[in-house]
């Protein structure tokens, strides 16, 4: 059993940056493949970026390549999103996911673990 917390989430301007963490406890991280999904109104919940319990590189969704970085501290059990050059299009709740599931790592319905999500919104 894992517990993740989310924070960092605010209200900020178009091309401003901005850095999500999440906090997990009950497990460490390692024994588990971790993301970020965000999900925004009216849409379904998305892959933003993970990495699997392996330690390969991240994964990122296209629409924020280049963009966000996907960072994990062993030693704080924390993982963090970076996100750079924001739009008003990456305004949703972000999520922390955790699983220990072996299929695709961009899957939702493949998670156990949510957190409870953080508000970004990013004005034009």
């Amino acid at each position: 059993q894992v517990r993740l917390v989310e924070s960092g989430g605010e209200l900020v301007q178009a091309g401003d940056s901005l850095k999500l963490s999440c906090v997990a406890s009950g497990r460490t991280f390692g024994d588990y493949d971790i993301s970020w999904f965000r999900q925004a109104p009216g849409k379904e919940r998305e892959f933003v970026a993970g990495v699997s319990r392996t330690f390969r590189a991240p994964s990122y969704a296209d629409s924020v390549k280049g963009r966000f970085t996907f960072s994990r501290d062993g030693a704080k059990n924390t993982v963090s999103l970076r996100m750079n050059s924001l739009t008003p299009d990456d305004t949703a709740v972000y999520y922390c996911a955790g699983r220990s599931d072996y299929r695709d790592l961009r899957r939702a319905s493949t998670y156990t673990y949510w957190g409870q999500g953080t508000q970004v919104t990013v004005s034009s």
